[in-house]
């Protein structure tokens, strides 16, 4: 199965929710997916490792009433992340539950690795992988990923540090593959950059946490709604790994985001002194630079209707220059006014 043929008919606008950890949850899956996004979690949410099973059960039942119910607009695929990283020891566990469901996506994070790869292949599920620049994409095909997840400077949690322009142009100079972008993406006109980039698919995170589905406390999701780019602070500290997070929350764990030690990315840990007392992704909120769209708590369908009216009126306004383009050279134009 090819991830073109998974999406066909079946996606409202060209996007994946991406798996964000504690706050994707089934609920949160499942209203993605109805309201005709791509929905993701990562496998570590569901805790502990037995509930995988439960909540592959429940969204997979749940996505099959609907377009049971729906026939003429069924429910996109969904897709869960691993980290393949070798620390992560339970790895081998849900990459065995997730075949059991056929999970149709895997995204994979953390490294690349042929074994698992092929494990999801054996079953007919696809591979995305997330990368940060160029050099890591190229070992992700040559491993065997399906398809690449660009995650651009500006996105929420572990972000890469490349414009998307000059990301997504090294990867296209050689692969013609599936690839969705990450950053800053939370309204309808970064999704028409983002195909008129020459990506697929985007990658939307921060604007979903401020959804009530999302399994976020209501000081976080408020917070995601009231900030903007200045509000985030990209720092290792939290988890070995650069990211980026609210700059409120890691005041309100009596930080000074000015002041931020650097921590080792070698142990992928919490640091130490005050700052281990603030768990990350619990305390410390990951999110994006782009938050000015993001204006109030809404469900999920409300924002993939908004997402989506942007969309379309982007496209038109694009296809409205492509027309004019054949003007008189002494008309007025707007990169010249």
């Amino acid at each position: 199965m090819t991830l073109e043929n998974l999406l066909a008919g079946r996606l409202r606008i060209p996007a994946i929710g991406a798996p964000l950890f504690i706050v994707s949850s089934p609920k949160l899956v499942i209203a993605e997916c109805t309201a005709g996004i791509v929905g993701a979690f990562p496998a570590l949410n569901a805790r502990p490792a037995e509930r995988l099973r439960d909540w592959l059960a429940e969204i997979t039942a749940a996505l099959v009433a609907h377009d049971r119910v729906h026939p003429q607009r069924p429910a996109a695929p969904f897709a869960v992340n691993q980290i393949v990283h070798r620390s992560n020891d339970r790895l081998e566990h849900d990459l065995a539950v997730c075949a059991e469901f056929r999970v149709p996506i895997t995204i994979t994070s953390l490294g690349a690795r042929r074994d698992v790869n092929d494990g999801i292949h054996a079953y007919g599920g696809v591979v995305l992988h997330d990368i940060i620049n160029n050099t890591f994409a190229r070992k992700a095909i040559e491993k065997g990923a399906d398809g690449l997840i660009a995650v651009a400077a500006g996105a929420g949690g572990h972000a890469g540090v490349q414009s998307p322009f000059a990301l997504v142009h090294e990867i296209r100079e050689w692969f013609a593959g599936p690839l969705a972008l990450s950053g800053a993406i939370s309204n309808g006109r970064s999704i028409a950059a983002v195909r008129a980039l020459g990506a697929d698919l985007a990658y939307i995170g921060s604007a979903l946490i401020a959804t009530e589905e999302a399994n976020a406390s209501a000081a976080y999701k408020s917070t995601v709604a009231s900030s903007r780019a200045e509000d985030i602070v990209y720092t290792n500290l939290f988890t070995g790994v650069h990211g980026n997070y609210l700059r409120q929350s890691i005041v309100n764990a009596g930080l000074d985001p000015k002041n931020l030690p650097l921590s080792d990315p070698t142990k992928m840990n919490f640091g130490s002194g005050r700052e281990k007392e603030a768990k990350a992704w619990r305390d410390i909120w990951g999110a994006g630079q782009g938050l000015a769209a993001v204006k109030a708590v809404v469900p999920v369908a409300e924002l993939v209707e908004r997402l989506a009216r942007e969309y379309a009126d982007a496209r038109r306004s694009l296809e409205a220059d492509a027309s004019n383009s054949g003007r008189s050279q002494t008309a007025p134009s707007m990169l010249t006014s």
